[in-house]
């Protein structure tokens, strides 16, 4: 049986999953994207998928500090997460997360992160510029809904009215 903190994972990682699909439906902001990777020396598909677990790590942590539970998950507003993207350190993001993962390219991506979080140096650099990413993509986002306070229920809809796998 999965626990609720196994649950509110999921959706956390689901919702890191969803965001560059749903960024990248303007094919222009795909490009742009991995030209910033590129030139922040940072492998592309390495890149994209840091972008995916920070997004759930942010989305968890504020998640864990607001005590919700994992079907009030969808009452969380993308600019508590944006804020946690780049306002929270790389151990408040690695704090409390759940310790299996039915996703193996989760456990896996978390690991990378967490690498690069104690490596520091030029690498923890490369962090902060992907937690800027990850702010600019929820900010686009967000702005695209037509509701003043979107919130990760409102990306979810929009992936599902888009056909984005679950």
């Amino acid at each position: 049986m999965t626990s609720d903190h196994e649950t509110l994972w999921r959706r956390c990682a689901y919702l890191g999953h969803v965001l560059l699909p749903l960024l990248d439906q303007e094919p222009w902001r795909k490009d742009r994207r991995q030209e910033r990777l590129h030139s922040w020396g940072i492998d592309v598909a390495v890149g994209e998928r840091l972008i995916e677990v920070f997004a759930a790590l942010a989305a968890h942590a504020v998640a864990l500090d607001t005590s919700l539970s994992a079907p009030e998950f969808e009452t969380l507003p993308l600019s508590a997460v944006a804020d946690a993207a780049t306002g929270k350190q790389d151990f408040e993001l690695l704090a409390g997360l759940p310790d299996t993962f039915a996703d193996d390219r989760d456990e896996i991506a978390v690991k990378v992160f967490r690498l690069h979080a104690y490596r520091g140096g030029q690498i923890s650099l490369q962090l902060v510029r992907l937690g800027t990413e990850v702010r600019h993509t929820l900010t686009v986002l967000a702005a695209r809904e037509s509701v003043p306070s979107p919130t990760c229920g409102d990306i979810f809809r929009t992936a599902d009215e888009s056909n984005l796998p679950q």
